[in-house]
């Protein structure tokens, strides 16, 4: 049996594009979200996340009627889940939207029906925890519902390019399982298309994040070394990567995201053998502290020091503060300076955003915790009349730092020796 109609449960920064790109590929999309507010705007051709050119995807994909939301599943030829799974507090996985999303389905499928799971996930958590959920049915898992892995592997800013052009893994339980959801994907990718078993895919989804998480900490741990040996971090990584086999990353204030400081968790929750994966994160985790006693050295000598927050998202161009470290180095600096907060791309956060002009008036210090490309175009001479002493500490290494020194500041750059 062919597929047409597709059910996509959950509606965020994965879901959403995937709905809208397989509703603009001919495919009738129902688009499922709990939220009764994201179910409304996506009805109206409205979009509740910032994605350039997702807005005029779903408002086509919903003209067109190819795109519906609701807040429950109706029967469907496939079902794709795409809903988060956060950490606990104890750095184990919370599997409780897949379990719902999955519990939601059973009650409408059908035989021959398709489940395909594109959440990130323990390894493992295919056979072992979906299955298991589906063998409760009448359906027999194989040879009446087909069940695959298919890990989303997109960067925020660039994902519906990325949802088409990557290369996209297909993990199946069996055979017949990874060859209907191809029949999906091959309608949306243009990239290679690459069959294996389920738990490989969930694997290798974890692992091309792990790898990015473990070559980031080693650049912040150069930065902790070079710092104590006074040591140009951002010289020796320069000269490092002119070897033909080295690309060693740049320093950051930490890092963020769903992804890089999510998904190592779920490979150590399941063995203590991931000990390299293990320091990693404990690296990464310490850098917001790194970089809030670098801001505590500069602000010594000040009574009631001020401090201006350039960029509170987790990455430049981008308003996704989900695991942010700035998040973790306002808090700790808010214990011994005042603290202003301005982003463009950022509209809600856990703290009060302000203006331009207030974030800099009185201010001791600039703190660049995202590269937005915003920042680039700033005029110095003009910000720093506002301030009370002018000092800059670009911790993404993104601003045009002669401007800064023209303008009368001290500018201070992470990993590099000034």
């Amino acid at each position: 049996m062919s597929i047409n109609k597709i059910c996509v449960m959950g509606l965020g920064y994965i879901g959403l594009p995937t709905a809208s790109m397989l509703a603009t590929n001919g495919f009738q999309v129902l688009g499922v979200d709990v939220n009764h507010r994201v179910v409304n705007m996506i009805n109206q051709g409205e979009i509740h996340i910032e994605e350039p050119g997702l807005n005029t995807m779903v408002n086509a994909s919903v003209k067109s009627g190819n795109l519906v939301a609701s807040n429950k599943p109706e029967e469907a030829d496939a079902f794709i889940i795409a809903v988060p799974t956060p950490i606990n507090g104890d750095k184990t996985v919370n599997l409780d939207y897949v379990k719902d999303a999955m519990k939601e389905i059973i009650p409408y499928l059908q035989k021959d029906n398709l489940i395909v799971l594109e959440s990130t996930v323990p390894p493992r958590t295919t056979v072992d925890v979906l299955l298991p959920l589906l063998e409760e049915t009448d359906l027999k898992v194989g040879d009446d519902v087909f069940v695959a892995h298919c890990p989303e592997r997109v960067l925020p800013g660039n994902i519906l390019h990325e949802l088409v052009n990557n290369n996209r893994i297909i993990g199946g339980i069996n055979n017949k399982s990874s060859e209907k959801a191809k029949e999906i994907y091959e309608k949306i990718v243009q990239g290679e298309i690459v069959l294996t078993d389920a738990t490989s895919s969930e694997m290798a989804k974890l692992m091309e994040n792990v790898y990015r998480d473990v070559n980031i900490a080693l650049a912040n741990e150069l930065s902790q070394i070079s710092d104590e040996l006074d040591i140009d971090a951002l010289e020796v990584i320069k000269l490092s990567n002119m070897h033909p086999r080295v690309n060693i990353h740049q320093p950051g204030p930490g890092v963020g995201g769903h992804c890089l400081p999510v998904d190592p968790y779920f490979i150590t929750e399941k063995t203590d053998k991931a000990q390299i994966i293990s320091l990693s994160r404990k690296i990464n985790n310490e850098m917001p502290d790194f970089v809030v006693e670098k801001v505590k050295e500069k602000l010594s000598d000040l009574t009631q020091p001020k401090v201006t927050v350039l960029g509170v998202s987790y990455k430049g161009n981008v308003d996704d503060t989900r695991e942010t470290p700035a998040r973790d180095i306002i808090n700790n600096l808010q214990e011994i300076a005042q603290v202003k907060i301005y982003d463009p791309q950022v509209r809600n956060f856990d703290h009060e955003l302000v203006n331009l002009e207030e974030a800099f008036k009185d201010s001791d210090i600039v703190v660049v915790l995202a590269e937005h490309s915003e920042f680039k175009f700033l005029a110095p001479n003009e910000l720093g009349k506002l301030m009370r002493t002018k000092q800059v500490f670009d911790t993404k290494n993104c601003l045009n730092h002669n401007s800064w020194v023209d303008g009368g500041f001290y500018v201070d750059v992470l990993g590099k020796r000034m």
